[in-house]
C-alpha cells in the first residue's frame, strides 16, 4: 500500500483502515495533531532544542540544526502533546499566531504582517485624520493583520 493509504494528503494525519485493531489509537493520534495545527500559537521560531518546561498544547517552529528529541525536524512545527512531541510539516497557506500576529506559511517561509508606524510629519497636522488612521490600525492589529508599533 502507498503511504497515502495510511495518511491524509496535506498533514499526514493517520487514517483508519478497514478491520484495523485498536482504531482508537489511530483516531486519538489524528485528534492530537489536529488540535495542534488548528490555530497554532507558536512560542518561538528560533529554538533548535526542545524546552525542558514544555506544556501540552504549546508549539514551536524548529530552528536549523535541531538537537535532542527535535533532531532531524528542522523547519517543522513541534507540538507538545500529552503523549510527547509530535511534528507537523507546514503546508502552503497554513496560518499560525507568531510573535503576537498572524503569520502565513508561503514559499517555504513564515511571513508576519508588516509593522505599522503611526502617521507622523507633514506640513499640516490633521488630528481627526490621524485619529481615524490610528483607530483603523488598532483594529487591524487586533485582528492580527498588522503589527502596531
Amino acid at each position: 500500500m502507498m503511504d497515502s493509504d495510511f495518511n491524509s494528503v496535506r498533514f499526514a494525519l493517520p487514517l483508519l483502515a478497514a478491520a484495523q485493531a485498536q482504531k482508537e489509537i489511530t483516531h486519538n493520534e489524528a485528534l492530537a495533531l489536529i488540535d495542534g495545527i488548528i490555530h497554532p500559537v507558536i512560542e518561538s521560531d528560533s529554538e533548535s532544542a526542545p524546552p525542558v518546561d514544555a506544556v501540552a498544547g504549546q508549539a514551536w517552529l524548529v530552528g536549523p540544526g535541531a538537537s535532542g528529541e527535535w533532531a532531524g525536524q528542522d523547519g517543522r512545527i513541534a507540538l507538545m502533546t500529552g503523549g510527547g512531541w509530535r511534528f507537523v510539516t507546514p503546508v502552503e497557506g497554513m496560518q499560525a499566531w507568531l510573535s503576537g500576529a498572524r503569520a502565513v506559511f508561503s514559499a517555504s517561509t513564515w511571513s508576519a504582517p508588516p509593522v505599522y508606524a503611526a502617521p507622523d510629519g507633514g506640513a499640516v497636522v490633521d488630528a481627526e485624520a490621524r485619529n481615524a488612521l490610528s483607530t483603523l490600525a488598532s483594529a487591524l492589529a487586533m485582528a492580527g493583520l498588522i503589527i502596531a508599533n
